[in-house]
């Protein structure tokens, strides 16, 4: 089959030099033994103003996209012009093109897909485009029924990972308990409890290194309470510092810190107190390369995933979802020890091959008791690579939507 591949998504940001989110679809097309003829185009700037809701980000997007939409289609033009073009094949934002321009290029006789991976908490960000494409691959079971609303056809397609970008790496297996991610959300808090309970844990990415911001003075005018707000209002707040820091004092409180201290009557007022969020110096990295990144899943003797999106407070509003990492970090052969999410028991045996954890004291316990078994542990790393190598690599999840989707004879793969 002959695709023309266009990418839309930025370089994985928690990585320093990355193009591999782009590789590991454009590879695993190759693998599968296409023909694959990919966009030269940087859509980054557009990708940068994603959010229209300001004007700003609206005045660029429709200055710039003609442009880039005017590109698409004379390179995708030429391309069938030189073999005809079976598939166009993107990860496309509505902001990358309008919904007119997929539907030209169907008019051109080319079947159209597109894969979208934050419909988890940013569905608004494909929703006027989704249903212009033949097939929407999606990889949050939840949404499926948002996609067919706004009156696309969606597939379900979960994550994976290709294993010739993550593998073992054959490297001493010298730290204990490793994250490998941005630093937001949840994820400082969790990592506060692991310190204060007295395990080795290293963290490395972005924003780990850089001191907590400090809290901003009062405003004069107090914040809506969060009752009035929706769903979305509500997403909005949690994502300001303010609001991490009270998904921090509830995490820690979890563990048995940061409880609330009363000052004596006639006390002098109380300098502000410690930041929740800060960790020891020695604790924190740098983000890794792509290469140090898959070697450090062979370092850590645990390696930690978190499952929290978006609006982290606990309650009917929280959003976890599978993430890339669930698969990439089996993939590369390490022990995966990651917040419970229901959809996980669909592609792993929990217990088994991954392991899961409820809360912050649970992902303490987890720690504690896997660094002291380790035969045990090996036992599970060890069938975690081999569950990622047989059923969550690219090529096949790539493989089974083209054969759903009929663009393959039933019962043959791509050579």
């Amino acid at each position: 089959m002959r695709i023309f591949y266009a990418s839309g998504e930025r370089p994985n940001q928690a990585l320093a030099s990355s193009q591999v989110w782009r590789n590991n679809l454009y590879l695993s097309l190759v693998d599968l033994g296409h023909d694959v003829v990919e966009f030269d185009y940087d859509l980054n700037p557009l990708l940068g103003h994603a959010d229209v809701s300001k004007p700003a980000n609206r005045a660029f997007v429709d200055e710039e996209r003609p442009r880039a939409e005017a590109a698409l289609l004379a390179q995708l033009e030429a391309a069938h012009r030189a073999a005809p073009v079976d598939l166009f094949f993107s990860y496309f934002y509505s902001v990358c093109a309008r919904p007119e321009t997929i539907r030209v290029i169907r008019a051109m006789g080319i079947r159209t897909m597109n894969w979208y991976c934050n419909g988890s908490y940013q569905f608004d960000l494909v929703e006027e485009i989704a249903p212009a494409y033949d097939w929407c691959l999606v990889p949050e079971a939840f949404r499926m029924d948002d996609y067919r609303r706004a009156g696309a056809n969606p597939i379900y397609c979960q994550e994976a990972a290709n294993p010739q970008i993550y593998h073992p790496v054959p490297v001493e297996r010298d730290l204990d308990v490793v994250f490998v991610g941005a630093r937001y959300g949840e994820r400082p808090a969790y990592i506060r409890g692991l310190v204060d309970a007295g395990i080795s844990v290293r963290v490395f990415g972005p924003g780990w290194q850089r001191p907590a911001p400090k809290p901003r003075a009062s405003a004069a005018v107090a914040p809506r309470p969060v009752a009035r707000l929706g769903p979305a209002g509500r997403l909005r707040r949690l994502l300001t510092i303010d609001g991490w820091r009270r998904v921090a004092r509830r995490v820690l409180r979890a563990v048995g810190r940061g409880a609330p201290r009363v000052a004596p009557a006639g006390a002098p007022a109380a300098s502000a107190p410690p930041d929740p969020l800060a960790l020891p110096p020695e604790v924190c990295g740098p983000a890794l390369s792509d290469e140090e990144m898959v070697a450090m899943y062979s370092r850590a003797r645990i390696s930690l995933g978190f499952s929290g999106v978006g609006n982290v407070v606990a309650g009917p509003d929280r959003i976890v979802q599978v993430r890339l990492r669930d698969f990439e970090a089996p993939m590369s052969g390490a022990f995966y020890l990651v917040e419970r999410v229901p959809e996980l028991a669909d592609f792993f045996r929990i217990g088994e091959e991954i392991v899961c954890y409820d809360g912050p004291v649970d992902l303490v316990a987890q720690c504690r008791y896997y660094l002291d078994h380790a035969d045990e542990r090996e036992q599970i790393r060890l069938a975690g690579h081999g569950r990622a190598l047989r059923d969550h690599t690219w090529q096949k999840r790539l493989a089974d939507v083209f054969l759903e989707a009929g663009l393959e004879p039933q019962g043959q793969k791509p050579a």
